[in-house]
């Protein structure tokens, strides 16, 4: 054992007596970025730190309502303890919350686990990896009885009136979101805002920014403690990318810099460049936008997010870029020179963090590698006009997985079995999604054919 690791155990011990945490609760993500946990005696939690840990291979054999694909002997698998990813527990006192994952061979089909590698490449490239997301969400004033009770449908959402930027719905909702920032805030997770969008029950957080692996697990957190927060309110809240028909879809858009290590600046600002961008900027953009449309699965995983990507929706539908333009699919916000960063507005709400970060970090340094120009930036309406056929988005999660499946950079860069693995549980969850007969469809054709 190093002297670093060393240092982390003993830090991680000095964290749990801090807290004075006589539990620990340790969880893995699960391929939906679903936080599936245990708890444990905190004198536990530090054996394991040193010594490792083990959790069930089931969390990569199974989909989002804990079907699992086919058989298996469903065996528990070494993982070990990030001893650097304690916080408190936020529901209880004297308790702790910390993050594990699978080591290899089977860690290799973490998107956590890759976002990591990502985040050590760009070291070595000499770069810090400064992100943030941010994250719409409806409030439902409904339960796991009711929503059973009604068939998922007909659904009574909270703050009926709701308007984008509303100060009445801020006004009168402002007791439970002060406990809802109180919660997020004992875990270490920030908030830049919080404001009403568009719709009833809509809501909008962005994330405040974070340094390497913490914005995404904030991200990841965030998203699964707010179940539990606001069901302990008789409120139930969703992520869904679109959750009806006719309202715009709820977004994930992820914010990224890069600072260099020796100096800690901005690697995106360049006061010569081209509306003050560097050439790595530039390059980075080129990268993504011409991976994105191929990566498009690793940050739209489910069948509902297809359902935002499409025309009329406040989403891109190909990649593209501007300046401070709101349809692109890459948005550069240059209003100062620290603050110079991009915008990746495809993900949705429903987004697992990890995977989208490792996309984007992935994609634009690969850009950096070889010197990726972008197309020209776009100023006009990019809903209004389309895009060369090369930047058009799959349009379900099916043509997306064979997109990522048949991208050899995706397997050079993230490795031959997490694609695999990643491609395959697309495809299987589109396929769940086709057998499936909807009441749209009743309603379209049982009277008629």
């Amino acid at each position: 054992m190093g002297h670093s690791r060393h240092l982390i155990l003993a830090s991680f011990e000095e964290q749990l007596a801090k807290l004075d945490a006589t539990y620990v609760h340790i969880g893995v993500f699960d391929f939906n970025g679903v936080f599936r946990h245990k708890k444990i005696e905190a004198a536990k939690a530090v054996k394991f730190a040193k010594n490792g840990y083990s959790f069930c291979e089931v969390l990569y054999q199974w989909d989002i309502a804990d079907t699992a694909y086919g058989g298996g002997a469903f065996l528990d698998r070494p993982a070990s303890i990030d001893a650097a990813s304690v916080r408190a527990w936020p529901f209880d006192e004297k308790e702790a919350i910390c993050i594990a994952d699978f080591t290899r061979p089977l860690g290799e089909l973490s998107p956590r686990n890759q976002l990591i590698g990502q985040l050590d490449k760009a070291k070595k490239m000499g770069f810090a990896v400064h992100s943030a997301f941010e994250f719409e969400f409806t409030l439902l004033q409904e339960t796991p009885q009711t929503l059973r009770e009604k068939a998922y449908n007909n659904l009574d959402a909270f703050a009926v009136g709701n308007t984008t930027y509303s100060l009445k719905s801020a006004v009168e909702n402002q007791d439970i979101f002060r406990d809802y920032a109180d919660v997020m805030g004992r875990m270490g997770i920030g908030f830049d805002a919080l404001h009403s969008e568009m719709g009833e029950g809509c809501f909008e957080t962005p994330l405040a920014h974070a340094e390497g692996i913490k914005s995404a697990d904030d991200a990841a957190l965030f998203k699964n403690f707010a179940k539990p927060f606001f069901g302990q309110r008789s409120l139930t809240s969703t992520f869904m990318s679109k959750l009806r028909d006719g309202v715009p879809g709820q977004s994930g858009h992820l914010h990224l810099s890069l600072r260099s290590l020796n100096d800690s600046s901005a690697s995106f600002h360049d006061p010569d460049g081209p509306d003050g961008l560097s050439q790595d900027a530039l390059y980075f953009i080129g990268g993504l936008l011409k991976l994105m449309p191929e990566w498009l699965a690793l940050c739209s995983h489910t069948v509902n997010a297809y359902k935002r990507l499409v025309p009329g929706a406040w989403a891109p539908v190909y990649a593209a870029w501007g300046v401070q333009n709101r349809t692109t699919a890459v948005r550069v916000i240059n209003d100062s020179a620290k603050s110079t960063r991009i915008e990746f507005r495809v993900p949705s709400a429903d987004t697992n963090p990890h995977s989208a970060l490792a996309m984007c970090i992935a994609a634009g340094l690969w850009g950096i590698e070889n010197r990726i120009t972008p197309p020209a930036k776009r100023d006009d309406d990019c809903y209004a006009s389309g895009g060369p056929p090369e930047a058009q988005f799959p349009h379900d999660l099916t043509a997306a997985a064979d997109r990522l499946a048949a991208s050899d950079t995706a397997r050079s860069i993230f490795s031959d079995a997490f694609v695999d693995n990643y491609a395959f549980v697309c495809r299987q969850e589109d396929m769940s999604y086709r057998k499936a007969v909807s009441a749209w469809e009743r309603q379209r054709y049982l009277e008629f054919v």
